[in-house]
């Protein structure tokens, strides 16, 4: 029975972020059950394709590529994969009616990190950003409004600079591992050998600006995805107090994380300004 193979491609899912991020994976246990699988769709599939780009450096990761997005193409098409990940994402996709634009910019910026190293400009950056970050929160907000395309409209812009600041957290926080395992550097202008005091500022306060923007479209989210989605908020702005504080040098060094007993914490400080409407 096909809706046998159907629950088993969704487990994989819920599996693949369960086991690849807890902060991510806790987040979205806050959301409604009715959008929850739905969120796990979209995260395995973003996740393989970044895995094959950032972790299979033993395999040929262009032909590892080529295969993924020629079977996600094949899913969307057939709406049926022998892949339980890309059978979970389709049926998310054809299901909230999730523009295919939104999957080609994602993959189009997954493949430029089979080679690109650098991102000089500002644009470059931007448009990097857009692919790999913004479009994953549209995808998401699809879900959040459950097809609305009126309130998805007018939260998109939000939602965007939620994704950006995200993603912009996470190129500091992996400054090491990016510059030093991949040698990729994201940030234009920057000179990763010496990473300043000023440099580091002028990053945390664009992020900060983009999550100003994003929090006020996390105030504006249906009542089943808002306290999904500060939580995780939560989580990065706290991730991003942590680097705020950390010496310029030191970032480049070390990778900061939260503790599992202060995701908790978070947590539960989030629930009770979530339930005393203090957003």
């Amino acid at each position: 029975m096909k809706t046998i193979f159907d629950n088993v491609s969704k487990e994989c899912s819920k599996m693949v972020t369960n086991a690849y991020s807890t902060s991510f994976s806790m987040a979205t246990k806050m959301l409604s059950e009715s959008i929850r699988q739905d969120i796990y769709n979209i995260y395995g599939f973003v996740r393989f394709a970044d895995e094959i780009v950032d972790t299979f450096h033993d395999y040929d990761k262009e032909k590892l590529f080529a295969d993924f997005s020629e079977a996600l193409e094949n899913a969307l098409n057939d709406k049926i994969s022998l892949n339980p990940i890309l059978n979970a994402f389709q049926e998310t996709y054809h299901k909230y009616n999730i523009d295919k634009h939104l999957v080609d910019a994602f993959m189009h910026s997954m493949k430029l990190d089979l080679h690109k190293k650098d991102y000089l400009t500002e644009e470059e950056y931007r448009n990097y950003i857009y692919g790999s970050a913004d479009v994953v929160g549209l995808m998401c907000l699809k879900v959040f409004v459950k097809g609305d395309n009126e309130k998805y409209e007018e939260l998109k812009d939000s939602a965007m600079s939620l994704g950006s600041a995200f993603q912009k957290v996470n190129f500091l926080r992996d400054l090491k591992a990016d510059f030093e395992d991949l040698s990729r550097t994201y940030f234009p202008n920057t000179d990763l050998n010496h990473l300043d005091e000023q440099s580091k500022k002028a990053i945390i306060n664009d992020i900060e600006s983009d999550f100003a923007k994003g929090l006020q479209g996390i105030k504006r989210l249906p009542l089943e995805a808002r306290f999904g989605v500060f939580m995780a908020y939560r989580y990065y702005n706290k991730l991003l107090q942590k680097l705020k504080k950390t010496p310029a040098l030191e970032i480049k060094s070390t990778r900061i994380r939260v503790p599992n007993y202060k995701k908790i914490e978070l947590l539960t400080r989030s629930y009770v300004k979530y339930q005393l409407n203090l957003l």
